[in-house]
């Protein structure tokens, strides 16, 4: 399977969090699984950290990529054919880090890891 960590997934997955459910560890540990983050949840980590809504453990720049390269996390581009659903899609979610997460998983074929329930209403393949 190929998965997208949604960005607080990513940050559960880095800190040993248990909020992280087990059937996503599961995928995310299963070395058959190609696991996926992208840009903009790098650029949400920074721009929470930033705004201070988000402490990290350790400065921005000395956790990525290097955590995720220790993890054998890649860094999915992000191209225009990622972008572009936005221009049509339903705004059942807040969140625009999450609606571009979303139209990336279903341009990509991906399967979402997120504990958030609101990309159901996009039809996109959720894991939790």
């Amino acid at each position: 399977m190929s998965l997208l960590l949604d960005t607080h997934v990513i940050l559960w997955f880095l800190a040993n969090d248990p909020k992280l459910s087990q059937v996503a560890l599961t995928a995310i540990l299963d070395p058959l699984n190609i696991r996926w983050v992208s840009p903009i949840s790098l650029l949400e980590i920074a721009f929470k950290n930033r705004i201070g809504k988000l402490p990290l453990p350790e400065p921005f720049g000395q956790m990525f990529p290097a955590s995720l390269t220790a993890a054998d996390i890649h860094l999915l581009p992000m191209e225009a054919q990622h972008i572009e659903p936005l221009t049509t899609l339903v705004l059942h979610h807040k969140d625009p880090f999450d609606r571009l997460l979303g139209a990336t998983a279903q341009t990509e074929g991906l399967i979402l890891v997120s504990a958030d329930r609101a990309f159901d209403a996009y039809g996109v393949a959720r894991l939790w």
